[in-house]
């Protein structure tokens, strides 16, 4: 076992290296320059496009898909909001320094393009498969767009392994600790409740998940968001230092002193761009898979609102995690979630911890329900429909044993899979991006002829 551990180790360090790093931020730079930052500049746009009842024309028969669009949203946000920005800006923190956390943001103000690629293409080559349901992603647009079959297998191959053997264990993993932690809770109870809780809501498909993400993500964000505030306002006049250890950490990580010895700015990019991606996956080719699955006839509004998914994500409620472990000082002891956990009970006596046992079970458990789906229709695409419903008694199965797993080498399993999947998914996006930038300009066009049939 110790080998094995050694090796996933090794491996997730290979795999985010200079190269990872570079495509990654490269992409992202490079459609935000074609796009010219609209991720940004339309902020309130793509807010607008997501609260908006309008129908915009569209016939039913137009809007072919299982889910609403704001559905759609939830069940991505459901995947990607998970204990990466409680346990994951932890370890980001803990392995990388503080410098780490702007590393996150470089990685999500470029991600928000990529997402929103992602979506744009999703949404172009999606089709119905054999069961009536629709199936999108970029194994469908890089074999039906790049015409290259052979890396399309090799991306579905690693997007229906990353949920089986990586997203399981984290979120498993980073709940039982939670619950141990706060509760006394053994973790293969937790493993076990867990497990029977995402078998009664995937055994039911997308449109199951999209009713429940529709409720769930919004309240757990909120519980989460509620609890970090109460924590920020008490150390309010922290504030800037710990702004200060996040730039001075990004760029001259030996000047702070605390946290991990060995500090480099090399490690600080590792980690900070490794979690920054587990958390909110632009880039890794997910979102396309579940904003495919959107009821709509117009890709561009629908990358629209993906680009939220990042913004949100990354941008809010990573922040909120990082602000809180820096101001409390949190960040100099332990890992993973416990440290938030101190953090929060640092703001919140008492009530401080078990606010994040809650919101780490949501967190954990929204993932748990959503990733199944873009892991069936990976292998789906590879296998056929019937592939299915085994997928998820699997699925559930691997919840109870990631339950008892190491969390380093629960993460370093979500690096592997991870990477792998940007590396295959950005060849996709880079070959295609003509045809996803010129959809978005040429939606703006029409936007811009007639502002007043549209939301922002």
């Amino acid at each position: 076992m110790e080998i094995f551990e050694r090796i996933i180790l090794f491996l997730g360090s290979l795999v985010w290296g200079p190269q990872t790093i570079i495509l990654l931020l490269g992409v992202g730079f490079y459609l935000s320059l074609r796009l010219r930052f609209i991720q940004i500049r339309r902020l309130r746009l793509s807010t607008r496009f997501l609260l908006s009842r309008k129908g915009y024309g569209e016939s039913k028969k137009d809007r072919k898909g299982d889910i609403s669009p704001y559905q759609a949203l939830s069940t991505s946000l459901a995947a990607v909001v998970g204990n990466g920005n409680i346990a994951g800006v932890c370890t980001a923190i803990a392995m990388g320094g503080p410098g780490a956390v702007f590393w996150m943001w470089l990685s999500a103000l470029f991600g928000m393009a990529t997402r929103m690629v992602e979506a744009v293409l999703g949404q172009k080559f999606k089709i119905l498969t054999a069961d009536g349901m629709v199936a999108g992603g970029p194994m469908y647009y890089i074999r039906n767009g790049l015409k290259l079959p052979w890396l399309a297998g090799i991306f579905a191959f690693f997007m229906g392994c990353k949920p089986l053997f990586s997203t399981t264990t984290i979120q498993s993993n980073s709940i039982a600790l939670a619950l141990q932690t706060q509760l006394g809770l053994q973790p293969w109870i937790s493993g076990l409740g867990l497990a029977v809780l995402t078998w009664l809501v995937i055994i039911g498909g997308i449109k199951t998940i999209g009713k429940v993400t529709e409720f769930l993500s919004p309240f757990m964000v909120l519980l989460y968001i509620g609890g970090a505030f109460i924590t920020l306002i008490l150390f309010a006049p922290r504030l800037p230092q710990a702004f200060s250890l996040i730039f001075v950490g990004a760029f001259n990580p030996s000047a702070i002193t605390g946290g991990v010895a060995g500090m480099t700015i090399a490690r600080a990019m590792r980690y900070g761009l490794a979690r920054g991606a587990y958390s909110n996956e632009a880039g890794t080719g997910t979102a396309a898979v579940f904003h495919a699955s959107a009821k709509t006839s117009e890709p561009v509004r629908q990358g629209f609102i993906a680009s939220l998914d990042v913004f949100i994500d990354t941008m809010v409620i990573c922040t909120l995690t990082a602000l809180c472990v820096l101001t409390t000082g949190a960040w100099t002891e332990g890992t993973s979630t416990g440290m938030t956990a101190a953090a929060f009970n640092a703001g919140v006596p008492l009530a401080g911890g078990l606010i994040v046992a809650a919101t780490s079970l949501l967190f954990g458990y929204s993932s748990l329900i959503a990733v199944p789906y873009y892991g069936e229709i990976a292998f789906t695409y590879l296998f056929g429909v019937a592939i299915k419903r085994p997928f998820r008694w699997i699925f559930c199965g691997v919840i109870f044993i990631g339950a008892v797993l190491k969390v380093e080498v629960a993460w370093s399993i979500g690096d592997v899979f991870n990477g792998m999947m940007a590396f295959t998914n950005l060849i996709g996006l880079v070959g295609l991006s003509g045809l996803a930038i010129s959809a978005v300009k040429s939606y703006l066009k029409t936007i811009n002829k007639n502002p007043s049939s549209f939301p922002g």
